[in-house]
This record gives structure tokens, C-alpha cells and sequence, in this order.
């Protein structure tokens, strides 16, 4: 079993594609992996040597930041934004959409289901 990056990658898969389960390596990130390790892409994860695994472990842990150090600093940026009082920091805060897109209408997937409108006078008492 290859594990990188303290990931478990599928067996089954090939090692240009099993990369991308990694947290922050994306397509064009496995790809040029492989290209410095000279490990070719399209071999399967279960048929991936020790070296060639060992190879991409230590330049992975070597150049990338990847998994948790790199969500924390996701979340150490967020929480940066959210401290100075950022525009975008606020609209984290309130839980909407940062980067400019319209609300009046949309947005339902951030601002979660609709709220029943609620009538502004009492019903009255008999």
C-alpha cells in the first residue's frame, strides 16, 4: 500500500491520478512530480516501487505543503482576515459569499435554505 503525505492512496488508480487525492496536489502538480522523479504516470499505484514511492515522499515533504499544514494556514489566513476587520474577514464571518457574487437571489449553497417571510403585525385576539 502507498502512502504519501499520510494518505492512503487507491490501489487501483493511476499514480498521475491517485496523486490528486492528496490534499493541495491538483493535476498539473502531479504531473510535474512525476516529471522531476522520472516516474511514469501512467503505472498503477499497486504496481508502484518502493524507490519510485520514496522518491515522491521526499520531494513532496521536501518543496509542497500539503494536508494539515496547509489547511491551517488556510484557516490562520481566514482567521487574519477575520481579526483586522477585512471585508472579506466580515464575510466569512457572517458565513456569505466573498468574492463579489450577487446575493439577492442567489448564494442559497452559503446562506443555506430560505427563511420563512414572516408577517409584521400580531393576529389579533378574540
Amino acid at each position: 500500500m502507498a502512502r504519501i503525505a499520510g494518505i492512503d492512496l487507491p490501489m487501483e488508480k493511476r499514480i498521475e491520478t491517485a496523486l490528486t487525492y492528496i490534499f493541495g496536489i491538483g493535476p498539473t502538480t502531479a504531473k510535474r512530480l512525476l516529471e522531476k522523479t522520472g516516474v511514469d504516470g501512467n503505472i498503477r499505484v499497486k504496481a508502484l516501487s518502493d524507490e519510485d514511492a520514496g522518491k515522491l515522499r521526499t520531494l513532496i515533504e521536501r518543496e509542497y505543503k500539503v494536508e494539515g499544514a496547509l489547511r491551517s494556514e488556510t484557516a490562520m489566513n481566514i482567521k487574519r482576515l477575520m481579526d483586522i476587520g477585512a471585508y472579506r474577514g466580515l464575510r466569512h464571518r457572517r458565513n456569505l459569499p466573498v468574492h463579489g457574487q450577487r446575493t439577492k437571489t442567489n448564494a442559497r449553497t452559503r446562506k443555506g435554505p430560505k427563511k420563512a417571510a414572516v408577517s409584521g403585525r400580531k393576529k389579533p385576539t378574540k
